[in-house]
């Protein structure tokens, strides 16, 4: 029987990474083991796993802080099981969400990647959708009911399309994801990296649209919000799309290659961002989302 990894990397806020806990030991299917990472240094968080005493839960907390691309590199690396899970530490998982994937892996054991289905929340847990969500599902997410086999080309030209993944939603294939783990150089972009690379080694995806398992929460961007309006992640993107369309052309897929030079939802992002960054005063801000989103290259 298929075991699952399910990884915490955690970094924030206490009460919902408990939580987030507390979502995955009340699943219905009793085969995981939970592994949480503590990148932080909240001195209740080690009592509070030590009085939990489950076994199917083992906490680490690093020495130092590794930030969040090594601390999710070291999730991957710790993992051993079959199938991976490397939740956000603020997301929820329904209670049959290992049934739902443990039902997908039943119809296609091999596959490398399983998107269940999602809904999103706000800070307080209301079930909400925004624009981006509204945007994934309408304009770059594959319309089709059920579940779906994708991959090759035309999966790797509709994510760099619109990424339009909940990635700590999605289950991987523990060996594909150990094999691959994420890039170094990437600090916000490095799941659609990873999920690229993954499809460039043949590694297919089952999108299942039955209904919704996974809890995706998406907290409310403040106007205090530096890292939202300086358009530095947008920087990290463009570097990113400007390497992979390269190498989509070397591979032979020009449809891809294309979508990663026109990044559509990438560009739409960067102009939706700009007001905000205008009413902050940034213009640094203003001139990096600007190029981003009208650059013709």
């Amino acid at each position: 029987m298929t075991a699952f990894d399910i990884m915490l990397p955690f970094y924030g806020d206490v009460r919902l990474m408990q939580d987030a806990v507390r979502s995955v030991l009340a699943q219905d299917v009793p085969d995981f083991r939970l592994t949480v990472i503590d990148d932080g240094d909240a001195a209740e968080v080690p009592e509070w796993f030590a009085a939990l005493d489950d076994p199917r839960v083992r906490y680490l907390r690093n020495e130092r802080n590794l930030g969040i691309t090594r601390n999710f590199q070291k999730c991957v690396e710790l993992s051993e099981f079959d199938r991976v899970v490397v939740m956000g530490c603020d997301d929820l998982l329904k209670p049959d969400y290992l049934g739902t994937l443990r039902a997908v892996l039943a119809e296609h054991p091999g596959i490398g990647m399983i998107q269940p289905g999602v809904e999103v929340i706000d800070e307080t847990g209301a079930v909400r959708s925004g624009l981006a969500d509204r945007a994934k599902h309408r304009l770059y997410s594959p319309a089709r009911p059920g579940r779906t086999v994708l991959g090759g080309e035309p999966l790797a030209a509709s994510l760099l399309r619109g990424n339009w993944l909940y990635f700590p939603s999605v289950c991987w294939r523990g060996d594909a994801l150990r094999a691959v783990n994420f890039r170094s150089e990437y600090s916000v972009i490095q799941d659609l990296a990873l999920v690229v690379d993954l499809l460039e080694r043949g590694e297919q995806l089952v999108l299942d649209t039955a209904g919704p398992v996974f809890q995706y929460r998406r907290h409310s961007v403040s106007e205090s919000s530096l890292q939202a309006f300086s358009g530095t992640r947008f920087t990290e993107a463009a570097r990113y799309f400007t390497a992979v369309a390269e190498r989509m052309d070397a591979r032979g897929w020009p449809k891809a290659a294309r979508a990663a030079r026109v990044h559509s939802a990438s560009r739409l992002h960067a102009l939706t961002m700009i007001p905000g960054a205008l009413r902050r005063g940034n213009h640094d801000g203003v001139r990096v989302l600007a190029r981003h989103a009208f650059s013709s290259r």
